[in-house]
């Protein structure tokens, strides 16, 4: 059993919550004197660190359950598990398989959306920590891998391919783990599937009846998810989370939007519209077009209220030339400056250290190629 799982572990928890603000060295040093073994005081001192950065995930939750940092940085949002969860029950599912069930949030999810969970993880340690997450639940967690897994028995599958090893992202989908191969093949053996990848996918990986779908949250682009088998599939959504509302765009991800050139009104779209290649569906939303085909900016002749993109007005084109630049900026007293762009090679916080303002006014500036000029538009912010 992990020591952390253990009465004594139990306890070094307590302590460790109790010390948790003090310097790490000196925390760990009030837990030996306190008669807890050097290793455990260190791996509860840990534990009690990623229980506070879970927070932002699992919220109050996060305080009673356990994490592996890969476990961690790859668990869904509590948000996203929820609504996943609740279209997969939607579709007649009863009985899920969560291959690569990590620390168990999506498990989790499906259990309390009514569904029956066989939850699989190759690591013992995070296998473990998964079955602690979720008694009391009907789960099942076995640690084993997912290539061996029987799914007999159940009606659809949940994927979550381990992408890291040794601390590190790993983009080759060949190398995920389970590798790819094995994930995408698993709709032609279930009647459901649902995949869950990082959100630089490859759109040319995506099979061809699945639905790509893109998910943010409050700004954030969190994941793709890859849905086969069920009946509301479209060929791309964009799902946009804020402020815990749902706000759902669908679409073919090949339509071009229209070019209308540089207007009075910008808008930026979420990055769950942009990559789901959705930024032609969103432009006819606020009555937009693009200023150059190749660069996801809308612009608009009125401004409009939108969950899917944040919208600006143009205040005017200043010089490009970093020189000029920063003398027109500093001749309109800008001294706190937001900087967006997109089709241009360039650091935003190079450029603002560059530029050196100050002044007491603030701004946007929007870094843009239209053909082969790059632009650079004074913004200010409508929402």
């Amino acid at each position: 059993m992990d020591p952390l799982l253990t009465p004594d572990g139990q306890a070094a928890l307590v302590a460790a919550e109790a010390v948790a603000d003090d310097d790490p060295l000196v925390a760990g040093g009030k837990l030996r004197a306190a008669g807890v073994e050097p290793g455990l005081a260190a791996a509860a001192l840990t534990q009690v660190a990623l229980r506070r950065r879970a927070v932002a995930k699992f919220g109050p939750e996060a305080a009673g359950m356990y994490f592996t940092r890969p476990g961690l940085e790859q668990a869904t949002r509590v948000a996203v598990a929820r609504r996943r969860a609740a279209r997969v029950a939607a579709a007649g599912a009863t009985r899920v398989a969560d291959l690569g069930c990590g620390i168990g949030a999506d498990s989790i999810a499906f259990a309390r959306a009514g569904l029956t969970v066989r939850a699989v993880e190759r690591d013992p340690t995070t296998a473990a920590y998964a079955e602690a997450n979720t008694r009391g639940l009907p789960i099942a967690v076995h640690c084993g891998s997912a290539e061996d897994t029987d799914l007999s028995g159940v009606d659809t599958v949940f994927c979550d391919p381990a992408r890291r090893k040794d601390n590190r992202r790993v983009f080759d989908p060949a190398a995920y783990s389970p590798p790819w191969s094995f994930v995408v093949g698993l709709a032609d053996r279930v009647p459901r599937t649902v995949l869950k990848l990082a959100p630089g996918l490859d759109h040319a990986l995506i099979p061809e009846p699945a639905e790509a779908e893109w998910v943010s949250v409050d700004g954030d682009l969190v994941e793709a998810t890859l849905w086969s088998g069920f009946p509301d599939q479209v060929a791309r959504r964009a799902t946009v989370l804020r402020g815990g509302t749902e706000y759902t765009l669908t679409g073919t991800g090949t339509v071009g939007a229209t070019v209308t050139g540089v207007g009075p009104y910008l808008y930026d779209p979420d990055p769950a519209v942009v990559r789901s290649y959705l930024v032609a569906e969103f432009a006819t939303t606020v009555d937009g077009g693009l200023a150059d085909p190749r660069v996801a900016y809308v612009f608009a002749n009125a401004p409009r209220t939108s969950p899917y993109g944040r919208c600006f007005e143009v205040r005017e084109e200043l010089p490009y030339a970093r020189k000029q630049l920063r003398a027109a900026l500093r001749s309109r007293g800008i001294g706190r400056l937001e900087i967006c762009r997109r089709a241009l090679p360039v650091d935003p916080d190079e450029v603002r250290r560059d530029l050196r303002l100050s002044g007491p006014e603030s701004a946007t500036l929007v870094l843009l190629r239209v053909g082969d000029t790059p632009r650079a538009l004074l913004c200010r912010p409508l929402a």
